[in-house]
């Protein structure tokens, strides 16, 4: 059956719809109904995606390795792509430093409730070991006319009950202190490659793909061939469930949507738009960086590499994936409709898009990193705590290596989030605050996740050789 309507229109206005039917359905109090009959459609969505997404990594990483020919153009393939997704990782991060010190968000809020802040932050430093002194060297709480605020504030968190949420991420900051410093490359190699594809490890997984077509290019052709179509034939199977599950997508973004607006606003939107307030300095900052990756560094890198302005129509390419990813908030989950736009529309060659872009959904995370420097400032801000420049030059280091172990799942950065805040010696809690937008702001993130894939993709694949937009005048 063919839709006069192209996908990611009918996309869009399913996305539309579903927010519009869930504001009106919160006004009329039937937010229960939608999270117990619409949002369940919603879920399934994201696990067929989910289940489509790891064995398509698998197969098309085999494919594409094994596709390669020669194991020299997989050296020179692979250097090319990891070196590009650094570059646009710490890009992004220095975007989100330079963002957040311009508007100072954190400075939008009441003066009063900022020194509240800062007074539970040197009682967090004096409470918590292995952190001596507060960030900056301040102690606002030392002076006289401070004394009653923090005796009564004081009072509050001696009698207060622990946060259980608040003792497991610290818990799990000191696990991630105690590591060594090569952790990070035992845990990318796994010891039982069954236990990766159950728990998602997509790191291992792509590890995994990466050897077992590395071998396939080593043995004799004629015993790889059988391999190869095998490899070949499990990858087209999984790209024609996608093709299936795609032509549903349309419904499934309503029910996702009316779900994730059913969850923020209940049945009292003015709450909601109260408690929204307080962060909006923080969504505008998050957002302007995220835009200024998008249309400004992105078109500026494929301009400077390719040696032509392609980049609107690169855009025209990716909307289908770029809609999808918004309303999934998944790049893994999104990675089907990523490939297929960047092979069908912008032209990328099958061995290159399935190498380059199952890596960057895992390794490349552009905007979850900008959006955990921009938070790390704007969390600090908040408590009136100033961040030097070299601390914030660790931003940039813990943000970008935190971020090629992020799950490509919704707010998989907020667990990151912790990590950078303790590793600068904040309170990892602090993570609650920006909790209730990080599901809006996770969607534009993805946005950017999944349009720095497509633009370092489309890069390697010209600086390769292979022919771009043959069909575009």
């Amino acid at each position: 059956m063919k839709h006069r309507l192209p996908l990611h229109f009918r996309i869009l206005i399913g996305m539309v719809a579903g927010v519009a039917w869930a504001v009106l359905s919160s006004y009329m109090g039937w937010s229960r109904f939608n999270l117990h009959w619409i949002d369940p459609f919603g879920v399934i969505f994201i696990n067929l995606l989910k289940l489509i997404a790891v064995p398509l990594v698998l197969f098309s990483i085999i494919s594409g390795v094994a596709g390669m020919g020669e194991v020299t153009r997989l050296g020179k393939l692979g250097v090319r792509t990891l070196a590009l997704y650094l570059v646009t990782t710490v890009i992004a991060v220095g975007v989100g430093l330079f963002v957040v010190n311009m508007l100072r968000p954190g400075d939008w809020g009441d003066p009063e409730k900022r020194i509240g802040n800062r007074i539970n932050y040197e009682l967090w430093v004096q409470e918590t070991e292995g952190v001596a002194a507060p960030l900056d060297g301040k102690c606002l709480s030392c002076e006289p006319r401070y004394h009653a605020l923090r005796d009564s504030i004081a009072e509050v968190r001696g009698s207060a009950v622990p946060n259980e949420w608040s003792l497991a991420d610290r818990q799990a900051s000191e696990k991630v202190k105690e590591v060594g410093p090569l952790q990070f490359l035992v845990d990318i190699v796994p010891s039982n490659i069954f236990l990766s594809f159950n728990n998602t490890l997509m790191l291992q997984v792509i590890f995994f793909a990466v050897f077992f077509g590395i071998m396939l290019l080593l043995i004799p052709p004629g015993r790889a061939g059988p391999v190869n179509d095998l490899m070949n034939g499990c990858n087209e199977v999984f790209m024609k469930m996608v093709e299936v599950v795609m032509l549903a997508a349309p419904y499934f973004v309503f029910a996702l949507m009316t779900g994730v607006v059913a969850r923020m606003a209940g049945d009292d939107l003015g709450s909601v738009v109260e408690l929204f307030k307080g962060l909006a300095g923080y969504s505008i900052t998050v957002v302007l960086g995220l835009a200024f990756v998008v249309f400004m560094i992105y078109p500026a890198l494929m301009t400077l590499l390719m040696r032509r302005n392609v980049y609107v129509r690169f855009l025209r390419a990716m909307s289908p994936a770029q809609l999808l990813a918004f309303s999934t908030s998944s790049s893994a989950a999104t990675l089907p409709a990523t490939i297929k736009c960047v092979e069908g529309n912008i032209g990328v060659s099958k061995p290159t898009a399935s190498f380059v872009l199952p890596i960057g959904a895992t390794v490349n995370m552009d905007g979850t990193s900008l959006l955990q420097a921009v938070a790390v400032v704007f969390l600090a801000q908040l408590h009136m705590v100033d961040l030097t420049f070299g601390q914030q030059l660790s931003i940039v280091l813990t943000a970008t290596l935190a971020s090629i172990g992020a799950a490509a799942i919704p707010s998989a950065g907020l667990m990151l989030l912790v990590v950078v805040l303790s590793s600068l010696g904040l309170d990892p809690a602090w993570v609650a605050i920006v909790f209730t937008v990080d599901r809006p702001l996770d969607m534009f993130r993805t946005v950017v996740n999944v349009t720095g894939d497509a633009t370092v993709c489309s890069v390697v694949a010209h600086v390769q050789g292979e022919k771009l937009f043959t069909d575009e005048a």
